[in-house]
């Protein structure tokens, strides 16, 4: 798969360097590059691509305002002479961002786990429905397969998400709950508390409403949700 890209750097010799580093990649189409991110915004506007490479800090607009002015964002790797903009990037849903002076090893690296994650995304739906056990998430500045047998519960936190695994570390990941939520199979999956989803088939204990799992945690099942829990438990019920 070839991904159409553009390049936003303000610096001439970052942008003549990232060039380079393009057109030595087979998989990546240079659509177009620019020193000024309101021309890049104008771009953007009328001919979308695959991959934006953009610089963070710029005289007239900044990466993340550029970013902000669009209505359908590309996928995006930050370049940057600043370490400290790393969050800034996450935050900005970021695939990667490219510390200066960005070596091609580097950039090769960012460059493939951006191939890696636009075909998960445009495939992620005929996955999910082929296969119906498992979905991509994006965490932090990596792109993770979860099997939804391997889910216990997951957490709203904000911005965030949190999916607790049966095993192994819980990971976060920027995202809705409603999002996430969207694309778990009902049948395995419920909402049982605005700020829980829990995976069905993980459920051990269940008392006063609460569901209580074998380490400790107790998450409510909340008024809204109860009759839905109800059903579930009604359903699986032998006296």
């Amino acid at each position: 798969m070839n991904l159409k890209c553009i390049i936003v750097d303000d610096e001439p010799l970052a942008l003549n360097v990232l060039e380079s580093y393009i057109n030595q990649t087979p998989f990546l189409e240079l659509e177009g590059k620019f020193t000024n991110a309101v021309k890049a915004l104008n771009y953007l506007s009328e001919h979308p691509v695959d991959l934006l490479f953009l610089d963070i800090q710029m005289p007239d607009m900044t990466g993340l305002e550029l970013l902000n002015g669009l209505d359908v964002r590309p996928s995006l790797i930050f370049t940057t002479a600043y370490s400290e903009y790393a969050m800034e990037g996450f935050k900005a849903d970021a695939i990667d961002y490219l510390l200066k002076p960005i070596d091609y090893p580097d950039f090769l690296k960012a460059a493939k786990k951006a191939r890696e994650w636009i075909t998960a995304k445009k495939g992620e739906h005929i996955q999910i429905q082929a296969n119906k056990d498992f979905l991509f998430i994006k965490s932090e500045y990596k792109i993770i397969r979860i099997n939804f047998s391997d889910i216990r519960y997951i957490q709203g936190m904000s911005e965030y998400v949190k999916i607790h695994l049966t095993t192994g570390k819980p990971i976060m990941s920027l995202l809705s709950l409603k999002s996430l939520e969207a694309q778990l199979p009902e049948s395995q999956f419920m909402r049982v508390h605005k700020s829980f989803i829990v995976n069905l088939q993980t459920i051990n204990v269940i008392e006063r409403n609460e569901i209580v799992y074998d380490d400790g945690t107790i998450i409510p099942v909340s008024t809204q949700y109860k009759d839905k829990f109800q059903e579930f438990i009604d359903k699986n019920f032998m006296m």
